[in-house]
């Protein structure tokens, strides 16, 4: 119900736009608010409909803006576009939520060389020449995955599993997206230093319930031996319990399968407070804020750092409480 909830706050957000983002002035007066353009990859979680939402409320007409907002459906295709349409329509600032890091190379040099700097929001850019934008502001997901395998390093010697053989279900977002890449590359580096884990299967969720259910549904027909499942994001962690629970396999505290889930989200929280979600790791989407003042800072002639990464922590059953939960705003 609370996704529901989200969903429908996210559609009235990008409702309103339709009065924060109009072209003129109808009385015909100069507008001076400032033109940015925000391609955003898709709708596909929790986490990215509360990204949307802080996005859309931070860059309204009552705050100076006019934003100028494309849904890309998690097709990098769709962002190229546009972003070519922004640089056409000749806004001031463009922000993109990257689908993938490789292959913005030509259009970021379209957008220099139009003269409006692009700041990179939430996932990352693989290009060589990083003047191509102005910034990127988001998590450190390298770190998130390092720090989730050193929490289920201590957790296990915990149980008192620390010798034993661990065989591990390894949930992948979308493919070439920094959160996809970062994260598996720490589950992959922690498992390459301990030859007691093994990782049984990568497989493919997209960042989805419905695909993250698919995936281990599939999985478990063919083979149960599993001790951890490392989900990508908690939407994939609701479609993989949802797998264990119709294949009669416990999980959380105390049961059959360890579940470490990113991302935080609300509904993640209850779960991990209830015992049902082992870790929580925090990937806050709360982006707009920081980006707007980016943006003040940059316009006031401010230096801005090239990467800027937020604090994030872990929650457990044992460290969250319901006051936590109850504050959580997406």
């Amino acid at each position: 119900m609370r996704r529901w909830i989200s969903l429908l706050l996210c559609l009235l957000a990008l409702t309103a736009l339709w009065g924060c983002g109009s072209a003129a002035e109808a009385d015909g007066e100069k507008n001076d608010r400032i033109v940015v353009g925000f391609s955003q990859l898709g709708s596909e979680s929790d986490w990215r409909i509360a990204n949307t939402r802080s996005m859309t409320e931070a860059f309204c007409e009552e705050n100076g803006y006019q934003l100028e907002f494309d849904n890309a459906k998690q097709k990098q295709e769709n962002q190229l576009a546009a972003v070519r349409n922004f640089i056409l329509q000749g806004v001031d600032i463009i922000m993109i939520a990257p689908t993938e890091e490789t292959g913005w190379e030509n259009v970021l040099t379209e957008a220099r060389d139009a003269g409006i700097p692009v700041i990179i929001v939430d996932r990352s850019v693989a290009v060589e020449d990083e003047s191509l934008y102005l910034t990127s502001i988001g998590s450190d997901f390298l770190l998130e995955g390092q720090r989730a395998t050193e929490w289920l390093t201590d957790e296990l010697e915990k149980q008192g599993r620390g010798d034993e053989d661990v065989n591990i279900l390894h949930l992948q977002g979308t493919y070439g997206a920094t959160a996809q890449l970062m994260r598996t590359k720490a589950l992959e580096d922690a498992a390459a230093e301990n030859d007691r884990w093994h990782i049984a299967a990568q497989l493919y969720g997209d960042f989805t319930e419905a695909k993250g259910y698919e995936a281990v549904r599939d999985y478990l027909a063919t083979d149960r031996d599993i001790d951890v499942i490392y989900s990508e994001n908690d939407n994939m962690t609701f479609g993989a319990m949802q797998a264990l629970d119709e294949a009669g396999i416990s999980y959380g505290v105390g049961g059959d399968v360890i579940l470490i889930s990113f991302d935080a989200v609300h509904e993640a929280l209850e779960k991990c407070l209830a015992g049902q979600i082992n870790l929580c790791v925090e990937c806050n989407p709360l982006h707009g804020p920081r980006v707007d003042e980016l943006i003040r800072r940059y316009q006031a002639g401010e230096t801005i750092p090239k990467h800027i990464y937020v604090e994030e922590t872990l929650f457990t059953p044992d460290t969250l409480t319901q006051e936590i939960v109850d504050n959580r705003e997406y």
